[in-house]
């Protein structure tokens, strides 16, 4: 409890660059096992973006092993089939002509006991699936390009640098859990994953504004790192980002649970996995793998070299083990000044000067 006090107050001590390499371990291991996943399973794509056509019948107590049983005999007896929500049997294979697809919807008309107007039959064609593909890849390159330069006019190149690498890394992890797990990847998974990258740059550019401002202040007295600065940012900012990923988190399992159990609703149940996996794995990057990166090449820095020999120098920890001085602590809070025209808070006002008499 006293931790948590701590921590909605700001006023823990965790020592985040201790924890950075472990963390970029497990990231690098997270990475590899996607990396190979997307090479040896590859990912479940949806109709719209392979093409083909796809069956979808309510069927209750039927497994895949009885859908592909049902097909034999049709021109979909090597279809991908699956069981969505429970009771329903969904089956996309790419057919050509009317006949052959009202063959395979007969077929699953009767394992569902139900009439052919039942069956939920989507067509979409090769040409639509490579466009729908087409436009995810390009507003992915501009997403890139148009963030690496608000960030680098905003704050500086080498935290756009940082903030792309968590973004990147965000992506082949969300994209490795949904090869891992052959989770279908639709457009709605497209946008899910366009929205986590906001959220995760987001989250990213809160600690790098902070650092500046924690940098800009502290800097000029020569006795902290960089890796100090950055370490006190992150403990500022810690639990505003777990509040953040929390209340994020709330509505997107609530979507998830409304959307896959009461409501069936498949779209809301691929847009909220997809959420609920960026939003974890966002929250993670900004404060291990975004802040390391930039504290790695910030350290490098001449001024920031020169700070460390002199800590060096003085047989002093420069790892970013270091405490902040209380006297310092206080020149990283925003305080409003008293001025002339604004006295302090309980003090007297000021007498009004008499006016001189004219000769």
């Amino acid at each position: 409890m006293k931790t948590l006090r701590l921590m909605y107050r700001g006023e823990q001590e965790f020592d985040f660059p201790k924890m950075w390499r472990a963390a970029l371990a497990g990231s690098a291991l997270l990475v590899l096992v996607s990396i190979g996943s997307l090479a040896v399973r590859g990912l479940n794509l949806g109709i719209e973006f392979e093409g083909g056509t796809s069956w979808e019948v309510i069927a209750p107590g039927a497994s895949v092993a009885d859908a592909r049983e049902a097909l034999v005999g049709t021109g979909a007896a090597a279809a991908k089939i699956q069981v969505v929500g429970g009771d329903s049997i969904r089956a996309r294979a790419d057919l050509d002509g009317a006949e052959a697809i009202a063959e395979v919807t007969a077929a699953l008309a009767e394992l569902g006991d139900t009439d052919t107007t039942d069956v939920n039959v989507t067509t979409v064609g090769p040409s639509w699936g490579n466009q729908i593909t087409e436009k995810a890849r390009n507003a992915l390159l501009w997403f890139f390009v148009i963030v690496a330069g608000y960030i680098a006019i905003r704050l500086e190149w080498k935290m756009a640098v940082g903030a792309l690498v968590a973004v990147t890394h965000d992506i082949i992890v969300s994209v490795g859990i949904y090869s891992l797990f052959q989770y279908e990847v639709t457009p709605a998974t497209v946008i899910a994953f366009l929205t986590i990258m906001g959220y995760s740059l987001y989250d990213t550019i809160v600690v790098y504004d902070k650092v500046r401002e924690i940098s800009g202040r502290l800097s000029g007295t020569g006795r902290y790192t960089y890796n100090e600065m950055m370490n006190l940012a992150l403990n500022q900012v810690l639990m505003r980002s777990i509040n953040t990923s929390i209340t994020s988190m709330l509505p997107v399992a609530s979507m998830l649970i409304i959307g896959s159990v009461f409501l069936g609703a498949l779209t809301l149940q691929e847009f909220a996995v997809a959420l609920l996996i960026g939003i974890l794995v966002g929250s993670y990057s900004s404060i291990f793998v975004a802040s390391s990166m930039v504290a790695f090449m910030k350290s490098r820095e001449e001024a920031n070299v020169a700070v460390m020999r002199k800590i060096a120098s003085r047989g002093l920890d420069g790892e970013g083990t270091r405490s902040v001085a209380a006297e310092d602590l206080s020149l990283t809070t925003t305080t409003r000044r008293p001025t002339a025209d604004r006295p302090r808070p309980g003090s007297a006002p000021p007498r009004p000067r008499k006016k001189k008499k004219k000769r």
